[in-house]
């Protein structure tokens, strides 16, 4: 059961980095950096757009509106570094060996 939250653990910190890439590709984007008309730029920015849409969504919906800030992805990352410490301190502590 520890190995299953540590596998836990280790895959919220993978979807940080993915939301981090995600947030870096769209600025990108917004100044004209990449070309979206390569297929292999498409791809990958299809890619994180699906991977991390699912999860900011519904914290676009709650949140006010701020113009052309998103701080979505912060508090996203926020939340799973709270999940993280949840299951750091106080799950895997707990668990029998």
């Amino acid at each position: 059961m520890r190995a299953l939250f540590e596998v836990l653990y280790l895959a919220l910190d993978f979807y940080i980095w993915i939301i981090i890439a995600s947030a870096v590709f769209s600025w990108l984007y917004a100044f004209n950096v990449v070309n979206m008309n390569n297929q292999f730029v498409g791809m990958i920015g299809n890619f994180l757009h699906q991977m991390t849409e699912p999860a900011l969504r519904p914290i676009r919906r709650f949140m006010p509106n701020l113009g052309t800030i998103d701080i979505s992805p912060i508090i996203l990352i926020f939340a799973i570094f709270l999940l993280q410490r949840i299951i750091a301190y106080n799950i895997i502590p707990n668990l029998a060996f």
